[in-house]
């Protein structure tokens, strides 16, 4: 017990900065997908108890030693959809509910496993993707230009703008104070990544992410004496609800309305939420166990539990859904956490910080968090991880490549969606070529083609050993050796039972095969 104690306190110095930062990431991101999600400033909210309860109740039950949760931007249109189709918000949280529980029943019947079946090209380009997204959306915000909610990822956004328009309007609209602001914040963020500023006391536990907010929001005070046009409000602004008493705090928490139980929507969306929600989970899992560096596998099943009993959770309070998010998990490591005790900081921050200083949270700019974004962004698809996968080869690169240019001009599982046929298809066409080893002797009688099957023999090999049957020299001698094999499927055993059987005999071939059980050890003519 002491020695995990002492365990505990030691990765503390590294838990608390690094819950701090993810908190600062995570604040601006779950108001921006709340009101995204539902179009009602009322609401907004919803967003800060998603936040929550994937920080404390996710983060306490999930095996991710890195993963942050909360609400998502892949959820975005999913829940205006809902919210449409189901009449209230109220009905809604009954889904989400819902939604929680099938996740738990999946992860009990470990459906889980479908997390290891993500290709690693996919996943890193997924990364990749996801970096240089938050670098284009980021820049509008860090101009001063706020029209798309933060931590939007999709290209084509609701107002009819997409990325790149969006760019021209950044710069057509943006605000001296705002880009004074970034340009500050950004230098200090680069300052803070110098190894002299590590040896620093202070700044071994004050993160740099936290410093950029307060001399940010210092900044934007001080404009108001020094040059007033420059002064950012409204919109450019944190926007959390604030509460004049304990009474009206309590109202901004929802209760499900159980009597929708009858409707039938309620149930479709509840499906819809759980296999979207699981599902970029379960990719933010794969990517989070890549970045992190101490290598560490998570547990897929648990994981689809834990977030089951986050959505239950936050969605019998009045949260939205939950996935794990690769932006705040990304953000979570390169600040360098040790152990999920961050993740539940930075949830218990956000709760305290919502309860007792949402009049103060207020004065932060949009630009300086912004720029904490942008930096993590840039880390996320630096030119070491493009080097790497070129070097690799096509079969790693193409996939990776597509992966990348199919999530920036759609969005995230769209473009997994579209990396994934063409991973799929190089492993298929890999294991085409390798499910066996060709080799030709001549001898006066006819040639002797030995045919040595590799461990595995599925289904999807039947095609390529079919082919090379079918076009074996007439009057030669085959050998089909299977003695390495551990696993032959059906189809090829009757493929090569075919052959045998009819085109062997038409040609004057003799079949001989060894160690493959269910086919009949010679034949032909």
């Amino acid at each position: 017990m002491s020695a995990s104690k002492n365990n505990l306190l030691s990765n503390l110095k590294y838990d608390f900065p690094s819950g701090l930062v993810v908190y600062l990431v995570a604040l601006p991101l779950c108001l921006g997908v709340a009101l995204a999600s539902t179009g009602r400033s009322d609401l907004l909210f919803s967003g800060i108890i998603a936040g929550v309860v994937g920080g404390i109740v996710v983060g306490s039950l999930s095996g991710s030693a890195l993963g942050v949760s909360g609400p998502a931007a892949g959820l975005v249109v999913i829940v205006l959809t809902a919210l449409d189709t189901l009449g209230s918000f109220e009905a809604f949280l009954l889904a989400v509910v819902l939604a929680g529980l099938l996740q738990i029943i999946a992860g009990f019947l470990k459906a889980g496993i479908i997390g290891y079946y993500f290709p690693s090209a996919v996943i890193k380009g997924m990364l990749a993707a996801i970096g240089i997204t938050l670098v284009l959306k980021e820049i509008p915000h860090a101009f001063g230009y706020d029209a798309d909610f933060m931590g939007d990822e999709a290209f084509a956004q609701k107002d009819g703008q997409n990325t790149f328009s969006e760019l021209f309007n950044a710069v057509k609209y943006s605000s001296v104070g705002a880009i004074v602001i970034s340009l500050v914040s950004l230098a200090l963020l680069i300052l803070f990544d110098k190894p002299f500023m590590k040896r620093i006391q202070l700044f071994k536990f004050l993160p740099g992410a936290l410093f950029v907010v307060m001399v940010g929001t210092t900044l934007n005070m001080l404009f108001g004496s020094v040059a007033p046009q420059w002064v950012l409000s409204g919109e450019h602004l944190v926007q959390l609800p604030v509460a004049s008493n304990a009474s009206e705090f309590f109202s901004f928490f929802k209760t499900p309305d159980f009597s929708a139980f009858q409707k039938v929507e309620v149930y479709t969306v509840a499906i819809t939420i759980a296999i979207v929600a699981s599902l970029e989970s379960l990719l933010s899992v794969e990517a989070t166990d890549k970045l992190d560096p101490y290598k560490r596998n998570t547990p897929t099943n648990r994981e689809l539990i834990a977030q089951g009993a986050g959505n239950m959770v936050s969605g019998l309070i009045g949260g939205l859904p939950i996935t794990q998010v690769i932006v705040r998990s990304s953000a979570n490591i390169e600040s360098g956490a040790r152990s999920k005790m961050a993740t539940i900081i930075h949830g218990s921050i956000l709760l305290l910080s919502a309860i007792f200083i949402p009049k103060y949270l207020n004065f932060v700019p949009l630009s300086c968090l912004a720029v904490i974004l942008l930096m993590v962004g840039y880390k996320l698809s630096k030119f070491s991880l493009y080097k790497g996968m070129y070097k690799l080869g096509k079969d790693q690169f193409i996939p990776f490549i597509v992966t990348v240019i199919a999530i920036l001009s759609t969005d995230l599982l769209k473009g997994i969606a579209i990396g994934m046929v063409v991973a799929i298809y190089f492993i298929l066409r890999k294991n085409y070529k390798h499910s066996y080893h060709y080799k030709k002797e001549e001898h006066r009688d006819g040639d002797v083609i030995t045919l040595i099957l590799s461990e595995e023999v599925t289904f999807l090999n039947k095609g390529s050993i079919g082919l090379t049957l079918d076009n074996l020299p007439e009057n030669s001698t085959v050998i089909i050796d299977g003695t390495k094999s551990v696993n032959i499927d059906y189809d090829v055993l009757e493929i090569i039972q075919d052959f045998k059987e009819h085109t062997a005999q038409q040609k004057n071939i003799t079949v001989e095969t060894r160690g493959i059980k269910g086919v009949s050890a010679v034949g032909g003519h």
